[in-house]
């Protein structure tokens, strides 16, 4: 990862200080130069329209609602899953604006490679990882409360980072980290309540992740370093190892993470690289 933090300057700057300043009527729209420029709108401000509905699942989920021309994560939804886009991408550049709830915990996860379903089990049964690897396998991998879809991908952090306690736990676990790979060069999240206005750019196995102007992670997906993360948690060999050090996905949608906080997301804009 690169240690200095970048800067986006002129147009690219004013840019992203208008996504944090513009009224509710600017709000999840495409400029004529964005559409121009091959960007794509994720979300229209005021429906599920282009992602995957909880509601129409069975059985049915709660995890999102639409809040003031924001997608909201809600606390404790009966099933904990990812809001999933119906359309798939390869290499591209995507924008979006999030805002946490206190002390609150959230994502957004691209280049995806499997979903499965993670029943709860009572607390100190059993690691979390290993509850994961079963479903891979195809046991206990049915849907139903209480439990989690969870989305195997490579993960944008967003967090309270001055109240979550794994915020503390270090910087692979802070806001617009990696999440667990690669900790942020630089903070410069607002506090929780406030819009943040974030960038990733996904270019073969090339990724950066900015926020507010700011680069704060550069790295390679196929690197040994990120290899070597994913062994410290899922295990070298195991399932969610190979696909996250092979990814034969390549096409993908992204998801927004419920991890059982209140959590907002806005002006979700795509570019699309390459053919």
């Amino acid at each position: 990862m690169a240690e200095r933090m970048y800067v986006l300057t002129g147009v690219a700057a004013l840019t992203s200080a208008m996504c944090l300043t513009a009224s509710a009527q600017d709000l999840n729209r495409l400029t004529p130069a964005e559409k121009a420029a091959g960007w794509q709108l994720l979300f229209d401000g005021a429906t599920l329209n282009g992602w995957e509905d909880p509601s129409q699942k069975h059985p049915p989920g709660d995890a999102w609602t639409l809040e003031d021309g924001s997608l909201k994560a809600r606390a404790h939804p009966r099933i904990r899953e990812d809001l999933i886009s119906a359309r798939h991408f390869g290499d591209f550049e995507l924008t979006f604006d999030w805002r946490i709830s206190a002390g609150g915990n959230s994502g957004l996860k691209y280049r995806i490679q499997k979903t499965v379903f993670v029943r709860d089990r009572p607390a100190g049964e059993g690691k979390f990882e290993d509850l994961v690897e079963m479903a891979l396998r195809g046991r206990r991998n049915e849907r139903v409360a209480p439990g989690q879809d969870y989305v195997i991908a490579f993960e944008y952090q967003v967090i309270d980072e001055a109240r979550n306690p794994d915020a503390a736990r270090g910087g692979i676990q802070q806001a617009g980290a990696l999440y667990d790979l690669v900790a942020p060069s630089g903070h410069p999240a607002r506090p929780a309540g406030e819009f943040n206005h974030s960038r990733i750019l996904l270019r073969g196995n090339h990724v950066e992740h900015w926020m507010n102007g700011i680069k704060i992670v550069e790295t390679d997906l196929s690197s040994a370093a990120i290899a070597d993360g994913l062994a410290k948690r899922w295990g070298r060999g195991s399932a969610v190892y190979e696909l996250l050090t092979h990814q034969p996905q390549k096409v993908c949608p992204i998801s927004l993470q419920n991890h059982g906080d209140d959590a907002w997301f806005r002006n979700l804009k795509i570019r699309p690289l390459g053919p």
